[in-house]
């Protein structure tokens, strides 16, 4: 196709990266590996790509006849839920937005009476995980209270009620352990085979995956809501989208399955794509252009990891504190008291945006509308409920 940002590496596999975006050997042997899955017709890797638990994170995978619960993993549905406060830029004080916030890791549903009932009032099938909602988790989720400081494009920032002087509010979280469940009680009695189209099991797992989106959705709107309630301003979803998800489609003529690890999908409208919490975010519209189908319509969902979590203390405990590690180089504030989280969430453990953005651009698969600077990523006030 003569585009730089396509890069062939078999007759089925395929990475959206310009040549100067880095990518670890090892994410490329995993989706060199994903592509043998019987079935498997294509397999594309996004400029976030980085290896995973066996399979690759920051991929999509296009199957025929079956799929593959394992390849979308434990946290179906997670995904980033991106909304504008009424909260003035020029009003606010970063310290005193951060006392507001206050704790945000206790169940919810234990609050009070009234946000007991506001969980309720969603009616989803019993779980078992209820006292997850409202929750963020661990691992690379997120709250960030954000500033839009730059707009590429007014047309389409306007056409969405965009604003530059609100304060602008993101929330990245999925199923919790509803999620984790489904997929162990899967993998114990299939493994990683997958699972044929029509068989019965199939059909019971597709029920499983949709009651862990809606799961997904409902503790999204509820952390914003809960963090709204504290700062004492309401909020206008922006946009809603999952990046670990299965969905059933037809790409070039041929009906199948896409599995999205770590993909935003490019056909929901506007998609925001975060950096480290130390970095910029990104407002962007999907294009329909030469690569769309290439790409499986998916793009990236952030920055993708550059180290190891188990590494990202002894490379930087020499340089930083914990406490240094509490302000970004942008001067945003970091709620973490976990000393482990806070180094393995360290904006030197994930690629620079700029990278990931730059490849979609000239993949001609974004438009960018706007850049977001962080102001407070919260990640833990040192309860955090799992």
């Amino acid at each position: 196709m003569g585009n730089s940002s396509l890069q062939i590496i078999a007759e089925n596999v395929s990475v959206i990266a310009s040549p100067k975006t880095w990518i670890e050997g090892g994410a490329i042997q995993q989706l060199q590996t994903t592509a043998k899955l019987p079935g498997m017709h294509r397999v594309v890797g996004m400029p976030d790509l980085h290896p995973g638990r066996g399979y690759p994170v920051g991929a999509a995978f296009f199957s025929i006849g079956r799929f593959y619960p394992a390849l979308i993993g434990g946290d179906i549905g997670c995904g980033m839920r991106l909304l504008k406060t009424d909260l003035s830029i020029a009003k606010i004080s970063l310290d005193k937005l951060v006392k507001r916030l206050g704790n945000i890791d206790a169940p919810l549903i234990e609050q009070s009476d009234v946000w007991r009932e506001r969980v309720r009032s969603f009616q989803l099938q019993d779980s078992g995980f209820e006292q997850s909602l409202g929750t963020i988790g661990g691992g690379n989720h997120f709250a960030e209270i954000q500033q839009i400081i730059e707009v590429f494009d007014q047309d389409i920032f306007s056409a969405h009620g965009l604003d530059r002087k609100q304060v602008m509010l993101l929330v990245h979280s999925g199923s919790r352990g509803l999620g984790g469940h489904i997929l162990r009680e899967h993998i114990d009695q299939f493994g990683h085979l997958g699972l044929a189209e029509d068989d019965t099991a199939a059909i019971a797992y597709w029920q499983q995956h949709q009651q862990a989106l809606d799961f997904a959705l409902c503790n999204r709107r509820l952390i914003a809501e809960r963090i709204c309630a504290n700062l004492a301003t309401d909020a206008e979803t922006v946009l809603d989208i999952h990046h670990n998800f299965l969905s059933e489609v037809s790409i070039d003529g041929v009906r199948g399955f896409i599995h999205r690890k770590g993909a935003a999908p490019a056909d929901e409208g506007l998609i925001v794509i975060p950096g480290s919490r130390g970095d910029y975010s990104f407002v962007v519209q999907a294009v329909r252009g030469e690569l769309a189908s290439h790409s499986l319509f998916s793009l990236a969902h952030g920055a993708g990891r550059k180290w190891m979590r188990s590494e990202c203390e002894a490379r930087l405990k020499q340089r930083y504190t914990a406490a240094q590690l509490s302000r970004t180089a942008l001067d945003s504030r970091v709620v973490c008291h976990d000393k482990g989280l806070i180094f393995e969430e360290a904006p030197e453990a994930y690629k620079p945006i700029d990278s990931v953005i730059t490849s979609l651009q000239e993949a001609g698969l974004i438009k960018v509308v706007a850049k977001l600077k962080p102001l407070i990523s919260y990640k833990t006030s040192g309860g955090c409920c799992v």
